[in-house]
């Protein structure tokens, strides 16, 4: 009575493939940005927009392009070698051999290994302005280094002049990358190992040992000079004060001479021939004793007395005293 329907029905091959390329501009349309990244959408290769990191959505089927760019990522380029594992394609050289090669100003060869860090600023700069952009920050970081290099001794390069080096290098650097309008920013150039050539380090070697041993030794020098200079200083400072004391002591005792002098005349004055008498006996009294052997002379006496002795005649009475008191 009723008709049964067909358990299956036909579908149409026009409609399974416009199913399955919606399906696919549906998949197509949708893309993802990581983080510290930016996206530069291009539609039908101009640039029409540009979108941070998350899932954005563009026209499929090749009529919208996305390029990622790691705009917050601090990326680096190294010359003269290569670290294993690097995962931006312009961070080592073809040839670092040749790169770290380079002649110094006093005409000696030096073999220079740095790193330029720098991040993307503007990747429209970056992707359009200039052909090869990261090539490009390498030839002109080498160049920079190259000159910079060119205007030093080996001796400057190798010891004391490396940080000077550097900030030179970076102030360049970021001036010709400002002029390119590269769209990077230039964060630091860092010097890594500066060797001579191979040949000629063993020789180096010497010659840094001997400066070493001659820094050494004028170490040792300065420290003797600082020991004996100050005590020198306090010596002499001493002798100073001793010659000042003895200075202040001769004046003092030749005041009191005076002083006494003074008196002595000031009485003298008062009795002339008194105070000769004294003077005259308390001189004797003074120079008898020392005398050995002492003999008067004057004209009242017609000849030659010889005295007692002094010493004797006062060591006697001592003696006799202490016989007594035994």
């Amino acid at each position: 009575m009723f008709e049964r329907f067909p358990s299956e029905w036909p579908v149409p091959p026009l409609v399974l493939a416009v199913a399955a390329v919606l399906l696919i501009g549906a998949m197509m349309s949708f893309y993802t940005i990581p983080a510290e990244s930016e996206g530069i959408v291009l539609r039908f290769g101009q640039y029409i927009d540009k979108v941070p990191s998350g899932l954005h959505a563009k026209l499929p089927f090749g009529v919208d392009q996305v390029i990622t760019v790691p705009t917050q990522r601090q990326q680096k380029l190294e010359f003269g070698f290569a670290t294993p594992g690097f995962s931006n394609p312009d961070q080592a050289g073809d040839q670092p051999a040749l790169e770290k090669s380079m002649v110094t100003g006093d005409l000696n060869s030096a073999l220079v290994e740095w790193i330029v860090q720098y991040r993307i600023t503007d990747p429209v700069k970056y992707l359009f302005d200039v052909r090869d952009p990261g090539q490009t920050l390498r030839d002109l970081s080498e160049a920079v280094m190259r000159e910079v290099v060119g205007d030093r001794t080996v001796d400057e390069i190798i010891t004391i002049g490396r940080q000077e080096i550097e900030e030179t290098v970076l102030n360049r650097t970021r001036e010709l990358a400002d002029r390119y309008q590269l769209g990077v920013s230039i964060n630091q150039v860092q010097l890594k190992n500066v060797n001579p050539p191979v040949p000629v380090q063993p020789s180096f070697n010497e010659v840094n040992r001997a400066q070493q041993d001659r820094e050494n030794a004028i170490n040792l020098a300065n420290g003797e000079y600082n020991k004996a200079v100050p005590r020198a200083r306090g010596e002499a400072d001493q002798a100073i004060r001793a010659a000042e004391g003895y200075r202040f002591k001769r004046i003092n005792e030749a005041e009191g001479d005076v002083a006494a002098f003074n008196q002595v005349l000031e009485q003298y004055l008062k009795a002339p021939e008194v105070t000769r008498i004294r003077i005259y006996l308390e001189t004797l009294g003074d120079v008898l004793p020392r005398a050995r052997q002492q003999i008067i002379v004057d004209d009242s006496v017609q000849q030659i007395l010889p005295m007692l002795p002094f010493a004797e005649t006062k060591a006697a009475p001592a003696a006799a005293a202490s016989e007594v008191a035994q």
